[in-house]
Order: C-alpha cells, then sequence, then structure tokens
C-alpha cells in the first residue's frame, strides 16, 4: 500500500540529476519549506531564554530511586537543559537528607532518552555511567517500549491502524528525509547510510469524536517505496493519534506522519500548519506519553507515564470516552 499525497508535496532538482540519482538513494519527503528556516531560528532563540531561566521542581518528578530519574519534560526546553537542572533538584529537595547535596555532585547524570526541543514528556536521566550504559544497550536492543500522543492537521486518514516502514536518513543539505524501504543500507551524500524505521500509528480521535477499532478491522500496513501522494479535497481535519515508535531515528514520528498526509500541528519542518483556527503555534504538538522497561539494576518491570499536556486533555474530554 502506497500513501499519495498531492497537496504540499515538492520536487527538487536532485530528481532529475542523473548523476545524484546514480549515486544516491533520493528522499522521498519533501524538502524543508522556506518558511521554517526563520520561524526555527525564531523558536530556538525563545528556547535559549526560557532555558536561560528553567529550574525544575518536584512535581516535574515522574520516578525516582538510587539509580534513575525520569521527568515530564515541558514543550520549549531543551534537554541539556534538563540535564543541568537535576543538581539542583535533588540538592534543593527538602525531603531529602543534608547529605544529598554533597552525593548529588558525585553522581554522573546522563540523558537515557532525547526528545526534541519542543516535544513535551518522558524523559529519563541515569545517575551513573554504567546505568546508562545498560539503558542505551536497551534502547538500542529495542527492549524499551515507548508511546506518543500527536494533533495532527491534514486529510482524514482511511484507517484505524497503520504500520509504515521505510527509509531515515540526511539529504544532501542535511535534513532529515523519508527514503524507500529498499535504500536501507545505501550510502547518503555527508557519508551515512539509510537506516530503517518503523511506525505503528493508531488513530484516536478525529474532529474531537472518538474513532473505535472494530476487531474486525485489519491493520493496514506500509512499506515505503515511492514519494506520498494523498488526494487532497481541501478539507483538513484534527486527528489525534497514539505512536508505537519501533525504531529510534530522529524525527521518526514528525517524519511519518508527514508521509501520511496528518503532519502535526505546528511542524513546520515538516508541513505542519503553524496557524489553525486564528492561533498561532510556536512548537510542534508532541508528547513522549510512556515509557516501558525492565529495571537495569533490579530487573523490574517498569512503566513511566507523563501527565498529558492541555491541547490533548482538551480532545479527550470532548470525546463522549476516556482514551
Amino acid at each position: 500500500m502506497a500513501a499519495h499525497q498531492q497537496c504540499g508535496s515538492q520536487k527538487t532538482h536532485l530528481d532529475d540529476d542523473p548523476k545524484y540519482l546514480e549515486k544516491y538513494p533520493v528522499p522521498l519527503s519533501p524538502p524543508l519549506p522556506a518558511v521554517s528556516k526563520d520561524m526555527e531560528l525564531s523558536r530556538a532563540m525563545s528556547a535559549s531564554s526560557k532555558s536561560a531561566l528553567f529550574s525544575l521542581c518536584r512535581t516535574d518528578v515522574l520516578l525516582e530511586d538510587d539509580w534513575l530519574i525520569a521527568l515530564n519534560k515541558p514543550q520549549g526546553v531543551y534537554c541539556e537543559t534538563i540535564l543541568a537542572s537535576v543538581p539542583s533538584l535533588l540538592n534543593d529537595s527538602p525531603d531529602e537528607s543534608r547529605e544529598v547535596g554533597t552525593q548529588s555532585k558525585k553522581l554522573e547524570f546522563h540523558l537515557a532518552n532525547r526528545l526534541d526541543r519542543d516535544t513535551s514528556g518522558v524523559i529519563l536521566i541515569t545517575k551513573s555511567h554504567k546505568v546508562a550504559a545498560k539503558l542505551v544497550k536497551a534502547f538500542t536492543d529495542h527492549k524499551i517500549r515507548k508511546t506518543y500522543i500527536a494533533f495532527c492537521v491534514g486529510q482524514a486518514p482511511k484507517w484505524k491502524k497503520i504500520t509504515v516502514k521505510s527509509g531515515h536518513g540526511r539529504s544532501k543539505f542535511g535534513a532529515w528525509r523519508v527514503y524507500a524501504a529498499t535504500d536501507v543500507g545505501r550510502t547518503l551524500p555527508g557519508g551515512s547510510s539509510v537506516r530503517n524505521m518503523e511506525t505503528l500509528f493508531e488513530v484516536l480521535a478525529i474532529n474531537g469524536q472518538r474513532c473505535y477499532q472494530e476487531s474486525s478491522e485489519l491493520e493496514l500496513g506500509i512499506v515505503v517505496k515511492e514519494k506520498s501522494v494523498i488526494e487532497c479535497d481541501g478539507n483538513k481535519v484534527e486527528v489525534l493519534v497514539r505512536a508505537f515508535p519501533q525504531s529510534g531515528r530522529t524525527h521518526q514520528i514528525r517524519l511519518h506522519c508527514q508521509y501520511l498526509g496528518i503532519p502535526i500541528r505546528g511542524d513546520v519542518k515538516y508541513e505542519g500548519v503553524y496557524e489553525w483556527n486564528g492561533v498561532v503555534y510556536d512548537g510542534h504538538q508532541l508528547h513522549a506519553e510512556s515509557l516501558s522497561f525492565e529495571h537495569p539494576v533490579t530487573g523490574s518491570p517498569i512503566v513511566i507515564q507523563a501527565s498529558l499536556p492541555l491541547w490533548a486533555t482538551e480532545v479527550m474530554a470532548s470525546s463522549s470516552e476516556r482514551f
């Protein structure tokens, strides 16, 4: 099955370059829109200013033990800012003994996972090199299960559940792009290679109305072979989806939403609307909902869930049933 998207799709000069076609795989998703450059610069400057004043509080903590601390990252803050704020959070905690201040200086904090600047949700930080190495391996081996919630605006999907399999890599000008699944392993202009990328999507609501999954309905699958061509009727809808990434590629969910014709609201890099119903959005609406894994030290099953942002709870409240 192929996704088709004629509205918003773009053709690059590389598509007609015989030498390029012969040497490198051609990206199947559009290049970055021209408007994204200035808007991304503005958002980055805003995030830098916000980061300079940022500090964590105990309500941000989702889980903590001797080896890990999980936090609910807000939108518009860099992961490095979260990491740098952890020692102060632990030192200032009124629930800990005075020895914590000394101990936190000896701890070795590492980001176990990373979220884009404007993605909110679960971020996991380890307190030692040894535990960090174990979690990195668990992520690499796909032993950590992740779920995300995304608010998309585009053509109404004709599916309730779908799995997208494609290639992923940087194009000639450094942007992340979707490639054909058959291009996995091929060399890209910068010297890296196309890697596999797979995401399962489930539609939760369209225009605030709950979508029900019938037991008889088949889960669809796309193995990406060609450019996306979604038939556009001009009527865009609001689509709330849950994503289950089976790989961990940069901008994976954002790229696959774009390919399916339902780019994430506010995601100017990947054709998402940044103004909708009279409101201008200063970041994309993607939330890292949960992480599930075996504890790297105790082996106990761990499920970390981050409370949903307002844009998600509003949709859920308008639906007849809870998700």
